[in-house]
């Protein structure tokens, strides 16, 4: 029987980090839904479509199968068969996966291949609506946040840690402006689900934080 651990929650709460470590610990999937969106955006890529092009995108996603699998420990995106690792970290499939991931077409295309994909393997999923929208009967639902200034922190180290010029200030600003965005937005908005447990990373190393999903996830196993 599959079992499915659903995290919801802000830019910055951790969740991919600790969604992966409980994968692994767990011998689930983890689900990378951005990669997901990006696998889509190539192949409007290729099928020649511009990110203006509406009509184009909605058909053309319809005929796309995007999944996820693991080979010797590595995540493998699969885009109609076909491994597509090294093809969607580009720019250009980034920036036409932002603009195409915000029209209800693809996302009601990917959800449903998420959902198929939830239905045949045990998977971590995270995002902003997996536990509202993507996995509403997954078994374990948690809501992961942490204060902005706390996430702010986090971004700036990785960015200064990769040799950039940064201003803490300015990455929160954007960090709040971000939330914002994701809580009002029309479709499937950021919000905690009535059932999702709140997990506030602000003051726990990632390691706690997996330990204390981990163990919610033994606790319902047990009910």
């Amino acid at each position: 029987m599959n079992y499915n651990i659903a995290i919801d929650g802000p830019a910055g709460a951790g969740k991919s980090t600790v969604a992966k470590a409980i994968a692994k610990k767990k011998g689930f999937i983890y689900v990378d839904t951005g990669a997901m969106y990006r696998a889509m955006a190539l192949y409007f890529l290729r099928e020649g479509i511009a990110a203006g092009e509406t009509d184009k995108i909605e058909a053309a996603c319809e005929k796309a199968d995007i999944s996820i699998d693991y080979a010797d420990g590595v995540q493998i995106v699969l885009l109609n068969g076909e491994n597509v690792n090294g093809l969607i970290r580009t720019e250009q499939v980034g920036n036409m996966a932002s603009s195409s991931s915000v029209n209800p077409k693809v996302r009601e295309k990917l959800v449903a291949l998420q959902q198929k994909l939830a239905a045949e393997k045990s998977v971590v999923m995270d995002g902003r609506d997996i536990c509202t929208k993507v996995l509403t009967d997954a078994a374990v639902k948690i809501y992961l946040t942490a204060d902005t200034k706390v996430r702010a922190k986090r971004r700036y180290d990785e960015l200064v840690e990769k040799g950039e010029n940064c201003d803490i200030a300015a990455i929160e600003k954007d960090i709040q402006e971000r939330d914002h965005r994701d809580m009002t937005r029309a479709v499937s908005p950021l919000v905690r689900a009535e059932d999702a447990v709140l997990v506030d990373s602000s003051n726990m190393p990632v390691e706690e934080v997996v330990r204390t999903i981990l163990s919610i996830s033994d606790k319902k196993s047990g009910e």
